[in-house]
């Protein structure tokens, strides 16, 4: 990836299967002076927890205290834990669960905007990239179900565009977008990877080095968009 000189990149969920090897990726390159990785797992500085604010705010702090930030991967999502999965059917709504998938898919990323965005320059290109997915797009939803993570995900594409239209007014090359990874062989995606096509079942490594090309073809009037693992733009 081409990036000025002396700069630093920062990757939150660095401690999940693409997060990790997005950030391993970017230090093998070699083309950020730093890559910071954040992640709840994670202890001390690299600690950054979704659901408290003040972890945000403190690891902004620690990455802005660095080389100017040129690039922000939010690598996070919920599909499903222990406390519940995708709905099926209506009947399946549980209002806890679906403020955890809220919280997680859109509340997080919306902070991190909120605490990462205002450091990073205000001249020159920047990205500012979040981890979304294809079921969130309204105008591609022909099969229904999944209320919860659809609709988070649906909620956090909004933000992107909110978010770029704010940023452009900051910084007039500034990009922000979110990004569909595809069927990633990670914990989230395993109990549904039955029905994929061969091979449409991406490594994390390899949908590391995808979704990096795409964010290295972003231009400027890409800004606000969705886009899949090909660079191909998704439909709201």
């Amino acid at each position: 990836m081409s990036r000025e000189a002396g700069s630093s990149a920062v990757v939150i969920g660095a401690s999940g299967g693409i997060g990790g090897a997005i950030e391993a990726a970017l230090i093998e390159e070699g083309t950020f002076e730093a890559v910071h990785g954040f992640a709840r797992s994670r202890s001390g500085v690299q600690h950054l927890d979704l659901l408290d604010e003040a972890s945000i705010a403190a690891a902004a702090a620690h990455a802005g205290a660095g080389p100017e930030l040129r690039l922000v991967i939010v690598a996070t999502g919920l599909l499903h834990s222990e406390a519940g999965g995708p709905e099926k059917a209506l009947g399946d709504l549980d209002p806890s669960w679906l403020a955890q998938v809220y919280a997680v898919n859109a509340i997080g990323p919306a902070l991190v905007a909120k605490h990462f965005l205002p450091i990073m320059p205000r001249t020159g290109r920047v990205v500012f990239a979040a981890l979304s997915a294809r079921v969130g797009s309204i105008g591609d939803n022909r099969l229904g179900g999944w209320h919860g993570y659809r609709a988070s995900k649906a909620a956090l594409n909004m933000l992107v565009r909110n978010l770029a239209i704010e940023e452009r007014r900051r910084n007039d090359r500034a990009i922000v977008v979110g990004l569909h990874p595809g069927t990633v062989d990670t914990a989230l995606s395993r109990p549904f990877q039955g029905n994929v096509q061969a091979g449409r079942l991406f490594t994390p490594e390899r949908a590391a080095l995808q979704l990096l090309d795409v964010i290295e073809e972003l231009k400027v009037p890409d800004s606000g968009k969705l886009f899949d693992f090909e660079g191909k733009e998704v439909p709201f």
